[in-house]
């Protein structure tokens, strides 16, 4: 949609005015160390002497946020559907860059699925049944905060399935994404990678945090002490999962902003979106009745004011 700008007198640069009105939203979703000790904070500072600017970094990432609502429009518009999976280590970023992709889109285009583990149920099911039912319709996007590619790592890792299983998904899963793709949908798979020491200071943040302590489980922390077993279930996941219809994409994590970025901007090349036709939106004078005498409402109504 396009807006009447004919009264509103000169309208600013739009990336000029969209920084101006969300400065103090964005400062508050990045400022991730509130509570954290100097220390602590010190030491992150000197592991990251390179840290993208963070000018650079929000005007990059407005400017990809208003290809993703291009994108979004272009969904909508031709009925197309896109997945997009999302996996890595724990506290290797999936999650920071999920939500500046779906921060400013339309929540009924674009969700988030972040499955809990399986119920006794599912798991005597077909493996793959618990996921088919988030898959998207036409006009959607939907990202997989973890994905069916739980049994390729953290389910073999710690003993959760089977060998003869994590086979018998390894021989499965190419099948099953060729008839995705076959269907119509997008298919785009993230890998997010870490390093050791870059874990570790991250887990350590989370426990000095306690903003970010809930994000950290036992699981994560038993994942500390596999990492090379997960190193090894990664690398035969990548090798067998490799497809060339839907091959795995490798963003490096150690740096959150340029991981945000970088991802999103290989993902717009990957969805063959275009502009679509708006229809120009004038807003409409409100009808005014003059017997109309509006009522009083009692105080005790009101949320107090505080601030």
């Amino acid at each position: 949609m396009t807006l009447d700008n004919e009264n509103t007198g000169a309208p600013k640069d739009w990336l000029e005015a969209e920084l101006e009105d969300t400065l103090d939203e964005d400062f508050e979703i990045e400022f991730s160390e509130p509570m954290l000790s100097m220390e602590v904070r010190k030491i992150y500072r000197e592991q990251h002497p390179d840290m993208l600017d963070r000018k650079v970094y929000f005007r990059n990432l407005l400017r990809l946020q208003a290809e993703l609502i291009k994108v979004q429009d272009w969904v909508q518009h031709t009925g197309a559907k896109v997945c997009i999976l999302f996996e890595g280590r724990d506290s290797a970023g999936k999650g920071g860059v999920i939500k500046r992709i779906t921060q400013r889109l339309n929540p009924r285009v674009a969700r988030v699925v972040a499955l809990p583990a399986p119920s006794r149920r599912e798991q005597s099911q077909w493996y793959f049944q618990r996921y088919v039912p988030h898959l998207p319709a036409a006009g959607e996007i939907v990202l997989f905060d973890r994905s069916w590619y739980n049994r390729a790592g953290v389910e073999r890792v710690m003993g959760f399935a089977s060998e003869d299983q994590v086979e018998q998904f390894f021989q499965d899963v190419p099948e099953f994404e060729r008839m995705l793709v076959r269907s119509g949908i997008i298919l785009l798979k993230y890998w997010f990678s870490i390093t050791d020491e870059e874990q570790q200071l991250r887990f350590l943040m989370r426990i000095h945090d306690p903003m970010k302590q809930w994000k950290l489980s036992p699981m994560d922390l038993e994942s500390r002490i596999r990492w090379e077993s997960y190193t090894k279930a990664k690398e035969d996941m990548l090798f067998r999962t490799n497809i060339p219809e839907a091959p795995w994409y490798i963003v490096e994590g150690n740096d959150k902003k340029r991981e945000r970025l970088n991802c999103i901007e290989h993902l717009l090349t990957k969805i063959p979106y275009e502009d679509v036709p708006q229809e120009k939106v004038n807003l409409p004078d409100r009808k005014y009745n003059p017997e109309y005498e509006r009522r009083v409402l009692p105080d005790e109504l009101y949320v107090p004011k505080i601030y």
